[in-house]
């Protein structure tokens, strides 16, 4: 399986530190182009690779770490989204919740591709604490999952685990996953909440 992280950012940066903390290949691009992704990911080891756009888009595996509004380009960039795992790491913080029909901004992401499975996760912390090593005295840092498809989410939380931190899912995106989905200029309830998960 492939991983592909679109977003070099604060974020985007996190969370290819993390893969690259596990040993775990990922690619990772943005709007601008292969040496703008390098540059963003300069000091990270060899199993973060810069790629271009279309390149990312061909993973098994996608991680949207962009602002929210970014994900329609991202959406038209790739030809075909059928069978693809999509993790939404987005927020739509500041987003009226008319432009959303008032849905779950993950639902309206969803929406736009097509076929694809997606699957929330990730977008509950911030980036500084995303790239801390999630394995700490008081256990492992949680991340929350929601999704629509059973399948998605035991792959992602599969990724999740191989990470390091402690997957917990939410269930539904409409239901569970409300919980950590920004509406409008609300956080949602779980957004923030740092929490950890005791070794068995």
């Amino acid at each position: 399986m492939t991983y592909a992280i679109i977003g070099s950012g604060s974020v985007g940066r996190a969370l290819a530190s993390q893969f690259d903390r596990s040993g775990i290949t990922v690619g990772v691009a943005n709007s601008r182009g292969r040496d703008a992704a390098a540059a963003a990911l300069a000091g990270l080891g060899n199993a973060v690779c810069p790629l271009g756009l279309k390149e990312a888009l061909a993973a098994d595996v996608v991680i949207l770490a962009i602002p929210f509004r970014a994900h329609l380009e991202v959406a038209k960039a790739a030809a075909d989204w059928e069978g693809k795992i999509v993790i939404d790491v987005t927020n739509a913080y500041g987003v009226p919740l008319s432009d959303l029909g008032n849905e779950p901004s993950s639902a309206v992401v969803a929406k736009s591709m097509p076929d694809a499975h997606l699957v929330k996760a990730f977008n509950h912390l911030p980036a500084h604490l995303l790239g801390e090593d999630p394995r700490t005295a008081a256990g492992r840092r949680v991340i929350f999952l929601s999704g629509d498809d059973d399948q998605a989410v035991s792959t992602v939380s599969d990724i999740v685990h191989r990470l390091g931190f402690a997957p917990i899912n939410l269930g539904r995106i409409a239901e569970g996953g409300r919980l950590v989905q920004a509406q409008d200029r609300s956080w949602a309830p779980l957004i923030f909440q740092d929490l950890f998960k005791a070794e068995a």
